[in-house]
C-alpha cells in the first residue's frame, strides 16, 4: 500500500464507475469479517441499485489517488433521519450537519478514508456518522480523525450504531 495523500481528489462518482465501486464494496465486506465484524454489512449491501439513486442524488463520491479510486462513500449535507434520537448519550449539537455513509477504503493506498472524512468536514464543519459495534477499525479511525462517540443511534429498520460526530470548536 503507497502513501500518495498530496495527490488525493475527491469527486462526484458516475455510472461509469459502479462495477469498480462495487468491487471496493465486496473487498469492505471480506475486510470487516477478517477484522471481527462481519455481520454490518451483509452479502448484498450496499445494493448496486443504491449506489446508482445515490449518484443520481449527487451523494456519491469518490477519492482519486494517482488516477485510481482509493475510496468511495456517501456525503450529504442535511439531516439524517435515523439520526433524530439518540440514545445512552447526546449529539455534540444540534447545529446543521453533514452525514457520511457508507466509507470503504480499495485498499491501495494509506490515508484515503482519512482524507474522505476530512473532505467531509471542511463542506460544513460539523459532521456525523455512525458504525457498528463490531466496527473496532472504523471507530479508532474515527478517533483518529477527531470524531467523539456521542452514543447509540438505529439505523435499517432498529440495526444498533456507535454514533459519532466531529464538530468546529
Amino acid at each position: 500500500m503507497e502513501q500518495m495523500k498530496e495527490t488525493f481528489k475527491i469527486q462526484q462518482a458516475d455510472i461509469s464507475r459502479l462495477d469498480e465501486i462495487m468491487a471496493i464494496y465486496e473487498r469492505a465486506r471480506r475486510f470487516m469479517a477478517e477484522h471481527g465484524n462481519p455481520t454490518q454489512w451483509p452479502s448484498d449491501y450496499p445494493p448496486a441499485d443504491m449506489i446508482v439513486q445515490d449518484m443520481e442524488a449527487g451523494c456519491m463520491y469518490v477519492c482519486m489517488a494517482g488516477g485510481k479510486v482509493g475510496a468511495v462513500f456517501y456525503y450529504r449535507k442535511g439531516e439524517e433521519p435515523d439520526y433524530a434520537r439518540i440514545w445512552d448519550g447526546a449529539w455534540l449539537n444540534e447545529e446543521p450537519y453533514g452525514v457520511v455513509h457508507r466509507i470503504a477504503s480499495a485498499g491501495i493506498v494509506r490515508g484515503a478514508a482519512s482524507f474522505c472524512l476530512e473532505w467531509a468536514f471542511e463542506q460544513c464543519g460539523n459532521v456525523r456518522i455512525e458504525t457498528h459495534r463490531d466496527n473496532t477499525v472504523m471507530q479508532n479511525l474515527l478517533k483518529k480523525s477527531g470524531f467523539v462517540y456521542c452514543g447509540i443511534v438505529y439505523v435499517r429498520g432498529g440495526q444498533e450504531r456507535r454514533a459519532y460526530q466531529k464538530c468546529m470548536a
